[in-house]
């Protein structure tokens, strides 16, 4: 092993807004201890520890159209996803095409696409 995972860091153009958005969507809390200013943004709990960085200029992706790719992407755990999707997109997500028998896909506040995985 070289080394460990510290953070998955996600650009966005309000790095605050979109960790309010995770903070809900997983239960982590905001780390003011790896937190500096409004422009490098930290959520963290249960081993986990996600980053939102700002990028003024940002492109979002356009999945499923090739124009933009995604990138990246998060997979979320959730037992009952008509519950789940209520919940994301009353903070602000929306649902995007595509999907399948154990997953739905939606964009971020921020248009970064993210599933709902359940059924697993």
């Amino acid at each position: 092993m070289i080394g460990q995972l510290r953070s998955v860091v996600i650009d966005c153009p309000d790095p605050r807004a979109l960790a309010a958005f995770y903070s809900e969507l997983l239960g982590l809390p905001f780390d003011p201890e790896g937190t500096d200013g409004d422009g490098w943004v930290v959520i963290s709990g249960n081993g986990h520890r996600l980053a939102f960085q700002q990028a003024l200029n940002l492109r979002p992706p356009t999945w499923p159209e090739p124009g933009i790719p995604q990138q990246f992407h998060l997979d979320v755990q959730v037992e009952d996803v008509e519950a789940a999707e209520k919940q994301v997109l009353a903070l602000g997500a929306r649902r995007l095409p595509g999907g399948g028998q154990d997953f739905r896909v939606y964009a971020d506040p921020a248009g970064h696409p993210f599933c709902l995985v359940f059924n697993v």
